[in-house]
C-alpha cells in the first residue's frame, strides 16, 4: 500500500520542483516535511518556498529568479505514472495548475509525497507553445 494512505494530510512531505528554464530543463527540488494540507494555502506554500530558497546554502543560481516564480501545477502522484516531459507535466494542460492563493493544499487534492512544479507562468505559456529543449 501507497505511504499516502498510512501518511496524514497534517504531517505530509511533498517535493517541490523549482524550475528556473524550461528549454534547457534548470531546476531544483526543495523537500518540505511535516505540512499540514489542511490549512497550508498555496500563497504559504509559495512563502515556505521562497524562504527555503533564499536561506538555505545551494540555491544561489536560483536566488535572482525565485521572486518571479508565480505558480504553482502537479507534476505527478506519490506511486503514480510520470509525464514524459522531464521538467513540467504538458499532458494534464492547465487543469492541474493551483492558482489560488487563498485555497488549501488539501482542497486542490494533494497528498503526501506529490511533487509540485513551481514556475513563472509566462515562460510556461511560452514553453506550452513550443516545447523545445536547447540543453542538447
Amino acid at each position: 500500500m501507497a505511504d499516502e494512505q498510512f501518511t496524514p494530510d497534517t504531517a505530509a512531505t511533498l517535493t517541490i520542483r523549482v524550475i528556473k528554464s524550461f528549454p534547457y530543463r534548470t531546476s531544483k527540488n526543495v523537500i518540505l516535511h511535516n505540512l499540514d494540507l489542511t490549512t497550508l494555502t498555496i500563497g504559504e506554500l509559495k512563502e515556505k518556498v521562497r524562504n527555503e530558497v533564499n536561506t538555505k546554502p545551494g540555491w544561489k543560481a536560483y536566488k535572482a529568479c525565485i521572486g518571479g516564480l508565480d505558480t504553482l501545477k502537479l507534476y505527478t502522484k506519490a506511486h503514480g505514472t510520470k509525464t514524459n516531459n522531464l521538467i513540467v507535466n504538458l499532458e494534464t494542460g492547465d487543469s492541474d495548475i493551483w492558482d489560488d492563493e487563498s485555497k488549501t493544499l488539501a482542497e486542490y487534492g494533494a497528498k503526501h509525497e506529490w511533487e509540485i512544479s513551481f514556475f513563472k507562468r509566462s515562460d510556461y505559456d511560452e514553453y506550452v507553445k513550443n516545447p523545445v529543449d536547447l540543453w542538447e
